[in-house]
């Protein structure tokens, strides 16, 4: 029997569920989403990506080997909302220094256990991402119609500009690890503390730099490529990071895209871009090179999609581009490939952490592309 006190989830559909509450105590909004890994739950909460979303675990027993402070992707968590089906009662990790539910509380974060999340993300699935709220303490004993009201006007993830608001404010450099080979600005529209990292190992100079940055002040670095990094939001409000990656192009100087920058490089070559049902986010997307037919296990975390042919070359104002990879689940574009310009880019995550690493080479692809632009 449960001594939690109750909590309750309100979906923009009206569907209710009750449980207990887990975390911090209060209510809490956000587009409610899904994600199908079975561990990494410390990354996931960390990633800049989930702002403004209320994450459902699927796997049914999160919290076992607790919180650290060497695994986070950034300086906070960014979810607004965790919900979990049986929170574990111990953290039994020697890597960990406390429990998860204490990180969540002493970071605000309001969250839900108790319930089927495997019935949650079947709702999800079949009526797709929606607007959800979290409820507990005082409000959890509220009429339920008042709580949907409450969920209904909060603000949803289509047209929110949001890259903004997770990025650094001042640019920074992560030093080459060894002797320096290359130079690279990475535009931060959500950036994660292991992309950087991976770079640094490679020889590369990483000046992570604000996602207001000019394109002057990008170009004016003089770097070897420049990177956009995944975010949140929706792509169709990132005009600014699209007249950058535009500007890069017209350099002809090296660009690596990834989630959020796969997007933003559609865009400046004239794609749309499209909410996705219910997204991808998890560690175990089966995704195609189409170039090689080579099929990858990767990690995601994206409700957009580039709107692009799956097949053939197509013509862009920088020149002939192709679709290079495919998610073999639902045959979403995964990657795009400029022929004319020294430019690609992927949907899914190369630093994944905690996994998997089938994509990691993509940053070896980067400095290749680097190198023979030089």
């Amino acid at each position: 029997m449960s001594r939690r006190g109750p909590a309750v989830l309100v979906l923009e559909d009206g569907t209710v569920m009750r449980g207990s509450a887990y975390g911090a105590i209060g209510s809490t909004f956000g587009e409610a989403v899904f994600s199908t890994g079975m561990t990494g739950y410390q990354e996931t909460l960390t990633d800049p990506s989930y702002h403004r979303q209320i994450v459902v675990m699927t796997a049914p027993h999160v919290g076992n080997t607790g919180v650290n402070d060497e695994d986070p992707e950034s300086s906070r968590i960014w979810v607004s909302g965790y919900v979990v089906r049986d929170p574990s009662r111990i953290a039994s990790n020697w890597r960990a220094t406390r429990g998860l539910e204490q990180e969540l509380r002493d970071q605000g974060i309001v969250g839900l256990c108790d319930v089927d999340t495997r019935a949650l993300t079947r709702r999800l699935r079949e009526r797709g991402a929606m607007r959800m709220g979290i409820f507990s303490g005082d409000l959890a004993q509220a009429p339920a119609d008042d709580l949907l009201g409450r969920v209904l006007a909060s603000p949803g993830m289509a047209g929110a500009d949001l890259a903004g608001e997770v990025s650094t404010r001042a640019a920074y450099l992560v030093p080459a690890v060894g002797e320096r080979r290359l130079t690279v600005a990475a535009i931060d529209l959500g950036i994660k503390t292991m992309t950087p990292r991976l770079m640094a190992e490679r020889g590369i100079d990483v000046h992570v730099l604000p996602a207001g940055t000019s394109p002057r002040d990008v170009l004016g670095l003089g770097a070897d490529g420049v990177f956009f990094s995944n975010g949140p939001g929706d792509p169709a409000t990132a005009d600014h990071a699209v007249g950058v990656m535009e500007a890069v192009l017209a350099a002809s100087v090296p660009v690596f895209g990834i989630c959020f920058g796969n997007q933003i490089l559609g865009r400046a070559l004239g794609l749309g871009t499209y909410k996705l049902r219910y997204g991808h986010r998890g560690i175990n997307q089966p995704v195609q090179d189409l170039r090689t037919g080579k099929i990858e296990i990767t990690a995601h975390n994206h409700g957009f999609a580039v709107d692009a042919p799956r097949t053939g070359i197509f013509q862009t104002p920088f020149g002939a581009a192709r679709v290079s990879h495919v998610c073999r689940n639902d045959d979403v574009v995964e990657g795009l490939e400029c022929l004319d310009v020294p430019a690609f880019s992927v949907q899914y995550h190369p630093e994944a952490a905690a996994g998997p690493h089938d994509a990691s080479s993509l940053f070896d692809e980067f400095v290749d592309l680097m190198q023979r632009s030089n």
